[in-house]
């Protein structure tokens, strides 16, 4: 059985682009999932990223200080257009949402006693948490093909998960780790 080969990848995107893609990440995630919708828009849909490309750029932004979706916007936006593309992108990421959340905070706060509210918000919980073990899922594919990768992976989980160790003292140790084993090794010249 042979594998096909990946779809090649779309021309890189405008500013305006990079705007509406990612209004449409921040919009379809509404409730939570944005790391599996966001990997969908922008690779399975756009195909402005390989699945290699996105994991790269979603690393990146894990490991550094704030929303990780936030960070991952603004790694698209300037991989592709610099400062305007990461400006374009975080706009995207943040206008409409930013004022839609506003908005449903002032309704919230008027109806937050009623029963069924806290229903409803259990079920969209209950849909997070789906589109994040459906993510870890379509990741797990790319990983499989390295047993490094895997164990890196297995030790922090078991860390995290069952060591109860704290995420900072855990990326502090794994991720020099981790980059270290990665880090691009380049033949010695006779």
């Amino acid at each position: 059985m042979t594998e096909s080969a990946p779809a090649p990848l779309a021309p890189a995107p405008d500013l305006r682009q990079l705007f509406v893609g990612m209004l449409q990440v921040a919009l379809s995630a509404f409730g939570g999932g944005l790391s599996a919708w966001s990997q969908r828009i922008v690779v399975e849909q756009k195909r402005w990223m390989s699945d290699e490309e996105f994991l790269t750029g979603l690393t990146v932004a894990r490991l550094f200080p704030g929303p990780n979706q936030i960070n991952m916007a603004v790694y698209i936006g300037a991989n592709f257009r610099g400062l305007p593309g990461a400006l374009a992108a975080l706009a995207g990421m943040l206008l409409v949402p930013f004022t839609l959340l506003m908005a449903l905070g002032l309704l919230y706060f008027s109806v937050h006693t009623l029963p069924a509210v806290d229903r409803v918000l259990a079920g969209v919980v209950a849909a997070a948490a789906g589109m994040a073990l459906s993510m870890g899922f379509k990741i797990l594919g790319e990983y499989r093909k390295d047993p490094v990768a895997l164990g890196l992976a297995a030790l922090v989980f078991v860390a995290l998960a069952f060591g109860h160790l704290r995420l900072v003292p855990v990326v502090l140790v794994s991720g020099p780790i981790a980059m270290a084993w990665y880090w691009p090794r380049h033949p010695v010249e006779p």
